[in-house]
C-alpha cells in the first residue's frame, strides 16, 4: 500500500519538475540559465500565435486557368518531341487549351494515344486536335492548389518562421499565417515568387542579332516588344536580362531572343545553393538536377554545343552561357550580378520548388504585437480571475478537501502550461479560453467525487472507507465525461483550422490532465492525510 502511494508522490513530482523544465524558456529565468542548459534541455516553450505574437495574414489566389493552360503546353511540347523521336516531322501548337497537330497522320494518333489515353482526338481541317476532359481540368486546378500550398510550405520553413499556420480556403485561396515575421516584404516576395525555371535556346542568327539593341531602358520595353512583334516567327520570343550600373545605379535591359520550347525545367532540380565565384568574388546559385534532369541536361549540352543556353526564371533571363562541351553530372548555375542576400532568396525558391501556376496577393494585413501584449494581459487576467473565483468556492464548500482540490487545479495548471511548452504548442486567443475552460472542468471531477464521498459519510463509513468508495463509484462517470469532451475536442482538431485547432489542442491537453490530477493527484493527498491512524472526522 505505502510503496504504491511514494510512487505516486514521486510520479506527480517527476511530472511537476518535467513541466517546469519545459516551461522554463517562456520565463525571464531561461536567460540566466547555463549554456549547457540552453544547449541540451528543451529551449523553446510555447509559441505564441499571431492574434497575440503579431505579424502578417496573407491570403494568395491561385491562377488555376493559367495552371490549365500550362498542363496543356506541357503536354504539347512532350508530344512534339515524341514526334521528333519517332522521325515525324509535324507541326505542335497549342491554342485555347487545345492541341493542334499537323499534318493529319494516323501513325501521330496513335503515339498520342498510347502516351496520353485520357486526351480526345479529333479532326478539323488540317489539323490533329487533340483536347483534355473537364474532369481532367479540374483535377489539374485542385491538384495546382494543393501543391500551391506545399511549396507554399517548403518557402516558409525555409525562412524560419515559427509555427506558421497555411491551409486552403475556398476553392482556389490559401491563407498563410506568419506569427512574429521581421520582415514581412522579403516573406512576400519569396512566398510569391513563381520560381518557373526553365532553360531555352538562343537565337543568334546574324540578321536578327545586327538589329537588336545591346541594352533598352525599362520604360521603352513595351514600344520595342510592339515594334518586334511581326519580325520573329511564333517559334521565337524575346525575354530580357536586367543589367545594373554599379557606378551609378541605373537600370537596363538587355533583349535575348530565345526559342519558345522548354528544353529543361525546374521540376528536376534536385539542388540549390550559394556559392561564391573565386574569379569576381560574386555569388551565384550552383544548381544539381536529379537523376531524369541530368540526363536532359546532358542531352541538351552534347547535340547544342556552341549554342547559348538561356537560363529564364520566372520570363526573367538570368545568364545565357555558351555551351562548350558535354555536361555531365547535371551541375549547372546561375549568375547575374547578384548581391549575397538575392542569391540565398534564389536558392530558397529554386529548392522549395516552383509554384505550378502564379499566384496573386489578395489580402495582406499586418497584425501588430500591441494588440497580442493586450490580449496576452486580458487572458492573463480571465484565467486567474477564474481560478481565483474557483479556488475560494471550493474551500467554503467543501472546506479543507476544497483546499485539495485547488492544490490539484494549481497541479493541472501547472502541467497543462508545462505540456503545451513541450509540445511547442502556438498558443493563441481560444487557446487561452481553452485553458480557462480547463480550469472550470479541473473541479467538476472533484465536485463529483466530493458529493459521492459525502453520500458515503451519510450512511455511516469511515472518511477513509468514505473516500475509496466515493472515488470508485466516481471513477466512470467522470471518466465517461471526459471521453466525450476528448472525442469533441478530436472532432475540432481535425475539421477546424488555425485558432480552431489551438483550442482543440488546449481543450485536450486540459482533459487529459485533468483526469491524471482528479484520479491520482486528490487521491494521494487524501491517502497522505490517511495513511496513518484512523481518522474519525473528515472536512468536506
Amino acid at each position: 500500500m505505502r510503496k504504491g502511494l511514494y510512487l505516486r508522490v514521486a510520479l506527480i513530482a517527476f511530472t511537476v519538475i518535467l513541466a517546469i523544465i519545459f516551461f522554463l524558456p517562456n520565463t525571464p529565468l531561461f536567460n540566466y540559465m547555463p549554456e549547457w542548459w540552453k544547449k541540451n534541455l528543451p529551449n523553446k516553450g510555447i509559441v505564441l500565435g499571431l492574434d497575440l505574437r503579431g505579424g502578417s495574414h496573407l491570403i494568395f489566389e491561385v491562377d488555376t486557368k493559367r495552371a490549365r493552360e500550362i498542363t496543356v503546353e506541357r503536354i504539347g511540347i512532350h508530344i512534339q518531341s515524341l514526334l521528333e523521336k519517332k522521325g515525324l516531322k509535324s507541326s505542335v501548337k497549342v491554342e485555347n487549351e487545345k492541341i493542334f497537330i499537323q499534318p493529319i497522320k494516323e501513325e501521330t494518333k496513335k503515339i498520342i494515344k498510347e502516351n496520353y489515353p485520357e486526351l480526345s482526338i479529333s479532326e478539323q481541317e488540317t489539323n490533329i486536335v487533340c483536347q483534355l476532359p473537364e474532369s481532367a481540368f479540374k483535377r489539374v486546378e485542385t491538384t495546382s492548389v494543393e501543391q500551391a500550398i506545399e511549396v507554399i510550405r517548403n518557402r516558409v520553413d525555409q525562412l524560419g518562421v515559427a509555427e506558421p499556420a497555411i491551409h486552403k480556403q475556398g476553392e482556389n485561396e490559401i491563407v498563410v499565417q506568419l506569427p512574429g515575421v521581421k520582415d514581412p516584404k522579403k516573406a512576400l516576395e519569396i512566398i510569391g515568387k513563381t520560381a518557373q525555371l526553365e532553360f531555352k535556346l538562343v537565337n543568334e542568327e546574324k540578321s536578327l542579332l545586327e538589329q537588336l539593341p545591346s541594352l533598352i531602358r525599362p520604360s521603352e520595353e513595351e514600344v520595342f516588344l510592339a515594334q518586334w512583334k511581326n519580325k520573329l516567327s511564333e517559334d521565337y520570343e524575346i525575354v530580357f536580362q536586367k543589367i545594373v550600373n554599379k557606378e551609378t545605379g541605373e537600370v537596363y535591359k538587355k533583349p535575348y531572343i530565345v526559342k519558345k520550347e522548354v528544353l529543361l525545367t525546374g521540376d528536376l532540380l534536385a539542388e540549390a545553393h550559394v556559392s561564391i565565384d573565386q574569379r569576381f568574388n560574386e555569388p551565384y546559385v550552383s544548381l544539381r538536377f536529379n537523376e531524369a534532369g541530368a540526363k536532359i541536361f546532358e542531352e541538351i549540352t552534347t547535340k547544342y554545343i556552341n549554342r547559348r543556353l538561356a537560363i529564364i526564371l520566372d520570363g526573367n533571363l538570368y545568364s545565357a552561357p555558351v555551351i562548350r562541351e558535354r555536361i555531365e553530372g547535371g551541375n549547372a548555375q546561375i549568375s547575374g550580378n547578384f548581391t549575397l542576400e538575392e542569391a540565398k532568396d534564389l536558392a530558397i525558391v529554386l529548392r522549395a520548388g516552383a509554384l505550378p501556376a502564379p499566384v496573386k496577393l489578395i489580402q495582406n494585413v499586418t497584425v501588430g504585437p500591441t494588440l497580442g501584449k493586450d490580449s496576452i494581459e486580458a487572458g492573463k487576467m480571465a484565467v486567474i480571475i477564474a481560478s481565483i473565483f474557483v479556488s475560494l468556492f471550493m474551500i467554503i464548500y467543501y472546506r479543507l478537501s476544497g483546499l485539495i482540490a485547488d492544490l490539484a487545479l494549481i497541479l493541472n495548471i501547472l502541467l497543462l502550461i508545462g505540456a503545451l511548452a513541450a509540445l511547442n504548442a502556438t498558443l493563441t486567443l481560444p487557446g487561452i479560453a481553452g485553458i480557462a475552460l480547463a480550469v472550470g472542468m479541473a473541479v467538476d471531477s472533484n465536485v463529483l467525487m466530493f458529493e459521492r464521498i459525502r453520500e458515503e459519510l451519510r450512511l455511516g463509513k469511515t472518511p477513509k472507507a468514505a473516500i475509496e468508495t466515493g472515488y470508485k463509484k466516481a471513477f466512470w462517470t467522470i471518466f465517461d465525461s471526459h471521453v466525450t469532451t476528448l472525442l469533441t475536442a478530436a472532432v475540432l482538431f481535425h475539421f477546424g483550422s488555425g485558432p480552431i485547432k489551438g483550442f482543440a489542442v488546449t481543450l485536450s491537453l486540459g482533459v487529459a490532465i485533468n483526469l491524471f490530477t482528479a484520479l491520482v493527484g486528490t487521491k494521494t493527498v487524501f491517502d497522505l492525510i490517511y495513511m496513518g491512524k484512523e481518522r474519525k472526522s473528515l472536512s468536506i
